[in-house]
């Protein structure tokens, strides 16, 4: 028999009969790929209760799948498939796996990259560095259902018997370290949109995973995922996602934990509707605090400039603003940049284009004032929330804007807990969360669906935003806020002019007059109760009175030393099973003269005055006669000489 004969046999021996025998094994939970071309290719079978059973469950991911290679000593995942049974039992649906045979990628970060191992005689064994080119990497990467090869390194291997290779890739047998080959083959394009509209940054959304190109559902998207998408497909920024109804007999949806898009993310899953995103065309903001901020970069002959600041104006700003689905801009300002090129032509925009390239475009100017400052800009969030259906505004069911439009807000887990609720209640400046609670209505109407973990860490609500189309429920977001009461109001009341206003916050009260000091609030809640709080350098009192008409009177009869000091009012109310209280602002009272003492100074005063004026007069006649006498003499002696 010749060599390659041999060869044939053996290989044939080893991906047949060797594998018939190894999958007639009757241990629980074992699997079984049947009906395929090769022993790691198949329909999904399970060993359950004695028999060979469909292994198929919703959903059905990557990694399930790879861990049935490894199981069965095959490679990795080229390609995962789901099929209509049609054998007449109830199980609807069953699975076909391939594993590549000969090579796999191991302790990567993804499927298309790790360490290159591969199968000689039923064991795996590392290929080393040396001796391994490109050209080989590239046939890997092909036979693996990947892009093509995008890096090549060696990465030192140490083993007390380190597993060999073929002879042709063998590592040394007589080094103790080995570098291995390690391979990272790019992913083949893994997202499009399908059946595009006006724009080819626009449509509904299919991914790749393996060789599967499927429709994507609704679930676990909001605009920080489509970033991600509009950024493989060299858009600008996310604008809109929308649910379009739709009978899926098959498609893909995205895992909730999943940070980086990639097809890893992917699950398979039936659905009824797909995912329709909008990214701009042109215009993007990159590296800001959320989806409304950042450097403004646009796309010109697809290529990718920051604009510089010299020009950009405040009706160009609100254009790009708008053209994101944003709001108006709020910091409009020059960065530093130079790290790639600059868009320095002008633009003339009047404030009302749909976008920004619609605007007139000047020439660029010959001398720029700052040549490498280009635009940061910040929109505010078009988004705004409120709490409705209670007697204040930080208590109720929580409702958002959304593009002017105000609906109920659901997390699209029918999550909602103490710690979402508490980002609300500070949002709306109403302290923090006291409770927080899920209600369900007699029907279903239109809501935003949202992520309420998102609220926590985002200053722009647009960003938690799941869909913006097509959303009804019958579920509400409750919640009621620290501060819920109005703050109430302290005033005194004299009787006739017995309190004098020293300044804003201190009065002064004439000592034996009598006084009374008003709380009141705001109609909001019926009932309650007041606590006037006194403080002095040695004292500290308090007194209570019921709400009536949403106020209450604490009268004194004379005043006196001990009821010089401070006083405040605190309003207390037990609603929505919790026990609320609001302070008013505090206000000094100081003791002053009584009457009698004012009247007794005031006639000494009036006497004094007499006296000074009778004392003038007097002075002033004298003053007058002493003149009368030596003008007279002076007369006399002047007749004299004569």
């Amino acid at each position: 028999m010749s060599h390659r004969v041999l060869m044939l046999f053996l290989s044939v021996w080893s991906s047949g009969l060797w594998a018939e025998d190894k999958h007639a094994s009757t241990v629980p939970g074992d699997y079984r790929l049947v009906n395929g071309g090769h022993n790691c290719s198949g329909l999904v079978e399970v060993y359950d209760e004695g028999t060979w059973r469909n292994k198929y469950s919703e959903p059905w991911e990557q990694t399930e799948a790879a861990a049935v290679c490894r199981k069965l000593n095959c490679g990795s995942v080229v390609s995962l498939r789901r099929y209509f049974n049609h054998d007449g039992s109830d199980e609807v649906y069953r699975l076909r796996i391939t594993c590549s045979e000969s090579l796999r990628l191991v302790n990567g970060t993804s499927r298309c990259s790790g360490r290159l191992e591969e199968r000689s005689n039923q064991s795996w064994s590392l290929v080393c560095k040396d001796g391994f080119q490109w050209q080989e990497a590239e046939k890997v990467c092909r036979e693996l259902e990947c892009g093509p090869p995008s890096a090549l390194f060696g990465e030192l291997h140490r083993e007390k018997e380190a597993p060999l290779g073929s002879k042709e890739l063998q590592c040394p047998r007589n080094e103790s370290d080995h570098e291995a080959a390690v391979l990272i083959c790019s992913e083949q394009q893994f997202v499009k949109l399908h059946m595009a509209g006006a724009s080819r940054c626009s449509g509904k959304l299919m991914m790749r995973q393996l060789i599967n190109w499927l429709y994507v559902d609704e679930k676990n998207w909001d605009l920080k995922v489509v970033a991600a998408v509009c950024r493989r497909l060299d858009c600008g920024s996310p604008v809109s996602i929308r649910s379009r109804s739709i009978s899926l007999k098959a498609g893909w949806r995205i895992k909730a934990d999943c940070d980086v898009l990639s097809s890893d993310c992917l699950l398979f899953k039936p659905s009824t509707s797909v995912i329709e995103i909008t990214c701009s065309d042109s215009v993007r903001l990159v590296n800001g605090t959320n989806l409304c901020s950042g450097r403004l970069e646009v796309q010109f002959d697809w290529s990718w400039s920051s604009v510089s600041e010299d020009g950009f104006d405040q009706q160009d700003a609100e254009v790009v603003c708008r053209e994101l689905g944003c709001g108006p801009p709020s910091v409009l300002q020059g960065a530093l940049f130079t790290g790639g090129p600059v868009w320095r032509k002008g633009f003339e925009c009047e404030g009302t284009e749909s976008a920004l390239l619609a605007c007139n475009i000047s020439a660029p100017d010959r001398t720029p004032s700052s040549a490498n400052r280009s635009v940061q800009l910040t929109c505010s969030d078009p988004n705004s929330l409120r709490l409705v259906g209670e007697s204040s505004l930080c208590a109720g069911k929580l409702e958002m804007t959304n593009k002017g439009e105000w609906r109920p807000v659901v997390d699209w887990e029918l999550i909602w807990n103490q710690v979402s609720a508490d980002a609300v209640c500070r949002r709306l400046g109403c302290g923090t969360a006291v409770s927080a609670n899920m209600k369900k209505e007699h029907e279903d109407r239109p809501v935003w669906w949202i992520k309420s973990s998102c609220i926590q860490s985002t200053s722009v609500l647009r960003d938690c935003v799941t869909l913006t189309g097509l959303g009804k429920s019958s579920w509400s977001m409750e919640v009621v806020c620290s501060e819920l009461l109005l703050q109430p109001t302290i005033v005194t009341f004299p009787n006739s002019m017995e309190v004098f206003r020293v300044d804003q916050r201190e009065l002064q009260v004439l000592l034996g007059s009598s006084f009374s000091i008003m709380c009141y609030i705001p109609a909001q809640y019926q009932g309650g109760y007041f606590q006037l709080l006194f403080t002095a350098s040695n004292a500290a009192l308090s007194y209570s009175l019921p709400a009536v008409n949403h106020s209450a009177h604490f009268r004194f009869p004379s005043m006196d030393l001990s009821h010089q000091g401070s006083y405040s009012c605190i309003y207390h109310l037990h609603v929505f099973s919790q026990d609320f209280s609001s302070k008013s602002q505090t206000i000094y009272l100081r003791v002053g003269a009584s009457v009698t003492d004012l009247i007794i100074r005031l006639v000494v005063l009036l006497l004094g005055m007499t006296l000074s004026v009778t004392a003038i007069c007097c002075y002033s006649k004298r003053l007058a006669a002493k003149a009368r006498v030596q003008e007279k003499t002076t007369v006399i002696c002047v007749g004299g000489e004569k």
